[in-house]
């Protein structure tokens, strides 16, 4: 994928590992790069959003990201929300 900017951190872990959420406005879709800390390499990897959230992945990073949707849908239980039940 190509370097997309401005991204938006995900998850910063305690070893220095971070997780971005980007957009690359060629393709027109959004993915995870994981950026691994300096002590290990310092790797970078994208991963589409279906990759980054398949079933069984359930660390930190991933946690942050489904909590960042779900701000974007709002809370369902809201009675005062337009959203459809």
């Amino acid at each position: 994928m190509s370097l997309p900017e401005p991204g938006r951190l995900i998850y910063a872990s305690p070893n220095g590992d971070h997780w971005h959420l980007l957009f690359d406005p060629t393709t027109g879709h959004s993915f995870v790069r994981h950026t691994g800390n300096i002590a290990s390499g310092g790797h970078v990897t994208d991963f589409s959003l279906s990759t980054f959230l398949a079933s069984g992945r359930n660390g930190p990073e991933h946690q942050e990201l489904w909590r960042l949707i779900g701000t974007l849908v709002g809370d369902e239980r809201d009675p005062t929300s337009t959203a459809l039940a």
